[in-house]
Protein backbone atom coordinates (compact mmCIF):
# COMPACT_ATOMS: atom_id res chain seq x y z
CA UNK A 1 0.00 0.00 0.00
CA UNK A 2 1.80 3.07 -1.04
CA UNK A 3 1.10 6.03 0.67
CA UNK A 4 2.64 8.03 -1.30
CA UNK A 5 4.07 11.55 -0.24
CA UNK A 6 3.65 15.05 -2.11
CA UNK A 7 6.41 17.34 -1.87
CA UNK A 8 6.04 20.57 0.02
CA UNK A 9 7.09 24.24 -0.68
CA UNK A 10 9.66 23.89 2.21
CA UNK A 11 11.16 20.92 0.32
CA UNK A 12 9.78 18.66 3.09
CA UNK A 13 6.91 15.84 2.33
CA UNK A 14 3.26 14.89 3.76
CA UNK A 15 2.13 11.94 3.02
CA UNK A 16 -1.15 11.37 0.97
CA UNK A 17 -3.68 10.16 3.09
CA UNK A 18 -4.29 11.43 6.93
CA UNK A 19 -6.30 9.99 9.98
CA UNK A 20 -7.70 12.38 11.97
CA UNK A 21 -9.00 12.69 15.19
CA UNK A 22 -11.55 15.46 14.91
CA UNK A 23 -15.24 14.89 13.51
CA UNK A 24 -16.76 11.80 15.55
CA UNK A 25 -13.58 11.73 17.32
CA UNK A 26 -13.77 15.24 18.86
CA UNK A 27 -13.39 15.43 22.43
CA UNK A 28 -12.84 11.58 22.63
CA UNK A 29 -10.26 9.41 23.09
CA UNK A 30 -8.44 8.33 20.04
CA UNK A 31 -5.94 6.13 21.45
CA UNK A 32 -6.78 2.72 20.25
CA UNK A 33 -7.71 4.05 17.29
CA UNK A 34 -4.58 6.41 16.19
CA UNK A 35 -2.81 2.61 17.58
CA UNK A 36 -4.70 1.13 14.96
CA UNK A 37 -4.80 3.10 12.18
CA UNK A 38 -0.68 3.30 12.67
CA UNK A 39 -0.32 -0.81 12.78
CA UNK A 40 -2.84 -0.54 9.57
CA UNK A 41 -0.48 1.81 7.91
CA UNK A 42 -1.71 4.69 8.23
CA UNK A 43 1.43 7.01 9.70
CA UNK A 44 0.22 10.74 8.83
CA UNK A 45 -2.09 11.93 12.03
CA UNK A 46 -4.09 14.79 12.04
CA UNK A 47 -5.13 16.96 15.41
CA UNK A 48 -5.84 19.94 16.61
CA UNK A 49 -6.06 21.30 20.36
CA UNK A 50 -9.94 22.20 19.60
CA UNK A 51 -10.38 18.66 19.63
CA UNK A 52 -9.76 17.86 22.64
CA UNK A 53 -7.53 14.63 22.52
CA UNK A 54 -3.78 15.48 21.60
CA UNK A 55 -3.18 13.55 24.34
CA UNK A 56 -5.40 10.28 23.56
CA UNK A 57 -3.17 10.72 19.94
CA UNK A 58 0.27 10.83 21.88
CA UNK A 59 -0.91 7.49 23.73
CA UNK A 60 -1.96 6.38 20.81
CA UNK A 61 1.58 6.93 19.12
CA UNK A 62 3.38 5.71 22.15
CA UNK A 63 1.16 2.53 22.12
CA UNK A 64 2.01 1.77 18.82
CA UNK A 65 5.61 2.06 19.11
CA UNK A 66 6.66 3.62 15.33
CA UNK A 67 9.72 5.18 15.21
CA UNK A 68 9.48 9.08 15.24
CA UNK A 69 10.86 9.85 11.85
CA UNK A 70 8.11 7.14 10.54
CA UNK A 71 5.70 9.21 11.87
CA UNK A 72 3.72 12.53 10.34
CA UNK A 73 1.86 14.09 12.88
CA UNK A 74 0.20 17.17 12.92
CA UNK A 75 -1.60 19.67 15.12
CA UNK A 76 -3.95 22.86 15.01
CA UNK A 77 -3.64 26.53 16.48
CA UNK A 78 -6.73 27.73 18.04
CA UNK A 79 -7.08 31.18 19.83
CA UNK A 80 -7.46 30.90 23.35
CA UNK A 81 -9.39 32.77 26.23
CA UNK A 82 -6.19 33.61 27.57
CA UNK A 83 -4.62 34.69 24.04
CA UNK A 84 -1.22 33.17 25.21
CA UNK A 85 1.24 33.22 22.58
CA UNK A 86 1.52 30.72 19.29
CA UNK A 87 5.30 28.87 21.17
CA UNK A 88 2.81 28.20 24.59
CA UNK A 89 0.25 27.04 23.25
CA UNK A 90 2.70 24.55 20.79
CA UNK A 91 5.05 23.69 23.59
CA UNK A 92 1.75 22.12 25.77
CA UNK A 93 0.27 20.34 22.50
CA UNK A 94 3.60 18.89 22.45
CA UNK A 95 3.85 17.97 25.94
CA UNK A 96 0.75 15.97 25.48
CA UNK A 97 1.41 14.26 21.95
CA UNK A 98 4.80 13.59 23.94
CA UNK A 99 6.87 14.45 20.92
CA UNK A 100 9.71 16.79 20.56
CA UNK A 101 8.56 18.67 17.35
CA UNK A 102 5.26 18.31 15.13
CA UNK A 103 5.69 17.89 11.30
CA UNK A 104 3.27 20.34 10.34
CA UNK A 105 1.30 23.46 12.23
CA UNK A 106 -1.74 24.98 11.12
CA UNK A 107 -3.98 28.32 12.07
CA UNK A 108 -7.02 26.15 12.62
CA UNK A 109 -9.57 29.10 11.46
CA UNK A 110 -9.13 32.62 10.52
CA UNK A 111 -11.81 33.95 12.49
CA UNK A 112 -10.47 34.51 15.40
CA UNK A 113 -7.80 36.98 14.07
CA UNK A 114 -9.47 38.96 11.32
CA UNK A 115 -11.42 41.26 13.03
CA UNK A 116 -8.33 43.10 14.43
CA UNK A 117 -6.42 44.61 11.76
CA UNK A 118 -2.69 43.38 11.47
CA UNK A 119 -3.62 40.35 13.86
CA UNK A 120 -3.40 37.48 11.11
CA UNK A 121 0.21 38.94 9.93
CA UNK A 122 1.44 38.90 13.23
CA UNK A 123 0.54 35.41 14.37
CA UNK A 124 1.90 34.37 11.41
CA UNK A 125 5.24 35.83 12.22
CA UNK A 126 4.51 33.67 15.36
CA UNK A 127 3.89 30.24 13.56
CA UNK A 128 7.45 31.24 11.25
CA UNK A 129 9.13 31.41 14.72
CA UNK A 130 7.81 28.31 15.65
CA UNK A 131 9.81 26.67 12.52
CA UNK A 132 12.59 28.13 13.04
CA UNK A 133 13.36 26.82 16.19
CA UNK A 134 12.88 24.04 15.10
CA UNK A 135 9.57 23.21 16.83
CA UNK A 136 7.08 22.29 13.66
CA UNK A 137 9.08 21.34 11.04
CA UNK A 138 6.22 23.23 8.24
CA UNK A 139 3.92 25.83 9.36
CA UNK A 140 0.29 26.21 7.22
CA UNK A 141 -3.41 27.28 7.86
CA UNK A 142 -6.84 25.84 7.53
CA UNK A 143 -10.01 27.27 6.41
CA UNK A 144 -8.45 30.00 4.59
CA UNK A 145 -9.91 31.96 1.78
CA UNK A 146 -8.15 34.17 -1.02
CA UNK A 147 -8.78 37.70 1.20
CA UNK A 148 -7.14 35.51 4.74
CA UNK A 149 -4.02 34.40 2.92
CA UNK A 150 -3.07 37.21 0.46
CA UNK A 151 -2.78 39.21 4.18
CA UNK A 152 -0.05 36.71 5.34
CA UNK A 153 1.37 36.37 1.89
CA UNK A 154 1.94 39.98 1.78
CA UNK A 155 5.09 39.61 4.64
CA UNK A 156 5.82 36.35 4.91
CA UNK A 157 9.19 35.05 5.10
CA UNK A 158 7.53 31.10 4.47
CA UNK A 159 4.55 31.18 2.66
CA UNK A 160 1.83 27.83 4.23
CA UNK A 161 3.25 24.65 2.66
CA UNK A 162 -0.58 23.90 3.15
CA UNK A 163 -4.29 25.06 3.34
CA UNK A 164 -6.19 22.15 5.13
CA UNK A 165 -9.93 23.11 3.60
CA UNK A 166 -13.48 21.38 3.39
CA UNK A 167 -12.84 19.68 -0.49
CA UNK A 168 -15.67 17.95 -1.91
CA UNK A 169 -17.50 17.92 -5.18
CA UNK A 170 -19.97 20.12 -3.96
CA UNK A 171 -17.79 23.02 -2.70
CA UNK A 172 -14.40 22.17 -5.48
CA UNK A 173 -16.30 25.28 -7.70
CA UNK A 174 -16.48 27.74 -5.25
CA UNK A 175 -12.83 27.02 -4.00
CA UNK A 176 -11.32 27.28 -7.43
CA UNK A 177 -9.95 31.15 -6.41
CA UNK A 178 -8.09 29.80 -3.69
CA UNK A 179 -7.01 26.38 -5.36
CA UNK A 180 -5.56 28.85 -8.08
CA UNK A 181 -3.96 31.44 -5.22
CA UNK A 182 -2.47 28.39 -3.61
CA UNK A 183 -0.90 27.30 -6.65
CA UNK A 184 0.99 30.44 -7.50
CA UNK A 185 2.70 29.93 -3.91
CA UNK A 186 3.03 25.87 -4.13
CA UNK A 187 0.47 25.54 -1.11
CA UNK A 188 -0.74 21.96 -1.03
CA UNK A 189 -4.41 21.40 -0.25
CA UNK A 190 -5.50 19.30 2.57
CA UNK A 191 -8.96 17.80 2.94
CA UNK A 192 -10.90 17.46 5.34
CA UNK A 193 -14.73 16.36 4.80
CA UNK A 194 -14.09 14.70 1.48
CA UNK A 195 -17.09 12.01 2.50
CA UNK A 196 -19.62 14.79 2.77
CA UNK A 197 -21.47 14.12 -0.11
CA UNK A 198 -22.01 11.01 0.82
CA UNK A 199 -22.93 11.48 4.95
CA UNK A 200 -24.17 15.09 4.35
CA UNK A 201 -26.00 15.47 1.37
CA UNK A 202 -27.32 12.25 -0.39
CA UNK A 203 -30.15 12.79 -2.88
CA UNK A 204 -27.82 14.89 -5.17
CA UNK A 205 -26.98 14.76 -8.32
CA UNK A 206 -22.93 13.18 -7.40
CA UNK A 207 -25.07 10.01 -6.02
CA UNK A 208 -25.72 8.25 -9.64
CA UNK A 209 -22.35 9.29 -10.64
CA UNK A 210 -20.31 7.69 -7.95
CA UNK A 211 -22.57 4.42 -7.69
CA UNK A 212 -21.59 4.11 -11.51
CA UNK A 213 -18.33 4.55 -11.38
CA UNK A 214 -17.92 2.43 -7.89
CA UNK A 215 -19.60 -0.12 -10.51
CA UNK A 216 -17.05 0.45 -13.06
CA UNK A 217 -14.18 0.25 -10.38
CA UNK A 218 -15.89 -3.31 -8.81
CA UNK A 219 -15.94 -4.95 -12.41
CA UNK A 220 -12.82 -3.62 -12.74
CA UNK A 221 -10.90 -4.60 -9.64
CA UNK A 222 -12.91 -7.60 -9.10
CA UNK A 223 -13.80 -6.80 -5.36
CA UNK A 224 -16.35 -4.52 -3.72
CA UNK A 225 -15.48 -0.81 -4.12
CA UNK A 226 -17.92 1.91 -2.23
CA UNK A 227 -18.64 5.56 -3.35
CA UNK A 228 -15.99 6.46 -0.54
CA UNK A 229 -13.32 5.07 -2.26
CA UNK A 230 -14.48 7.19 -5.44
CA UNK A 231 -14.42 10.62 -3.70
CA UNK A 232 -10.73 9.75 -2.45
CA UNK A 233 -9.94 8.73 -5.69
CA UNK A 234 -11.26 12.24 -7.06
CA UNK A 235 -9.35 14.10 -4.58
CA UNK A 236 -6.23 12.19 -5.43
CA UNK A 237 -6.67 13.30 -9.07
CA UNK A 238 -7.30 16.67 -7.55
CA UNK A 239 -3.25 16.41 -5.96
CA UNK A 240 -4.94 16.90 -2.73
CA UNK A 241 -3.96 15.42 0.77
CA UNK A 242 -6.61 13.39 2.28
CA UNK A 243 -7.46 13.51 5.89
CA UNK A 244 -10.32 11.10 6.88
CA UNK A 245 -11.41 9.60 10.13
CA UNK A 246 -13.56 6.44 11.50
CA UNK A 247 -14.86 4.55 14.62
CA UNK A 248 -14.51 1.13 12.73
CA UNK A 249 -11.20 -0.28 12.71
CA UNK A 250 -12.76 -2.04 9.41
CA UNK A 251 -12.47 0.97 7.61
CA UNK A 252 -9.35 1.63 7.99
CA UNK A 253 -8.21 -0.98 5.02
CA UNK A 254 -10.52 -0.15 3.15
CA UNK A 255 -8.80 3.55 3.01
CA UNK A 256 -5.63 2.26 2.45
CA UNK A 257 -7.15 -0.01 -0.24
CA UNK A 258 -7.90 2.99 -2.24
CA UNK A 259 -3.90 4.28 -2.49
CA UNK A 260 -3.57 1.35 -4.64
CA UNK A 261 -6.62 1.37 -7.13
CA UNK A 262 -6.99 1.95 -10.60
CA UNK A 263 -7.12 6.13 -11.32
CA UNK A 264 -10.52 7.30 -12.88
CA UNK A 265 -10.85 7.95 -16.18
CA UNK A 266 -10.67 11.93 -17.35
CA UNK A 267 -14.28 11.25 -18.41
CA UNK A 268 -15.35 10.16 -14.54
CA UNK A 269 -13.21 13.29 -13.29
CA UNK A 270 -15.28 15.27 -15.47
CA UNK A 271 -18.66 13.70 -14.60
CA UNK A 272 -17.95 14.23 -11.01
CA UNK A 273 -16.57 17.90 -11.08
CA UNK A 274 -19.76 18.71 -13.18
CA UNK A 275 -22.16 17.16 -10.89
CA UNK A 276 -20.68 18.79 -7.83
CA UNK A 277 -21.02 22.04 -9.50
CA UNK A 278 -24.91 21.92 -9.96
CA UNK A 279 -25.42 22.40 -6.44
CA UNK A 280 -23.59 24.13 -3.34
CA UNK A 281 -23.22 22.38 -0.12
CA UNK A 282 -20.55 23.33 2.36
CA UNK A 283 -21.09 21.22 6.09
CA UNK A 284 -18.26 23.04 8.31
CA UNK A 285 -17.02 26.56 9.17
CA UNK A 286 -19.67 27.99 7.05
CA UNK A 287 -18.87 31.97 8.52
CA UNK A 288 -15.85 32.64 6.37
CA UNK A 289 -17.44 33.82 3.19
CA UNK A 290 -15.41 36.94 2.23
CA UNK A 291 -12.90 36.77 -0.55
Amino acid sequence: MANTAIKLNDNTTIPRLAFGTGTALYNKDAQDLVTAAINAGITHLDCAQVYGNEDSLGGGIAAAGKPREQLFVTTKLIRNAEAKVVRDTLVESLAKLRLEYVDLFLIHTPIDYIQEPGLLKAVWKEMEAVKKEGLARSVGVSNFRPAQLREILDEAEFPPSVNQIEFHPYVYKDLLPTLELQKQYGIVTESYGGLSPIFHFKGGPLDPVLASIAKRLSDTTGKPFSEAQVLFLWQREKGVVTVTTTTKVSRLAEYLDTLDAPRLTDDEIALIDEAGAKEHHRQFVRRITCD
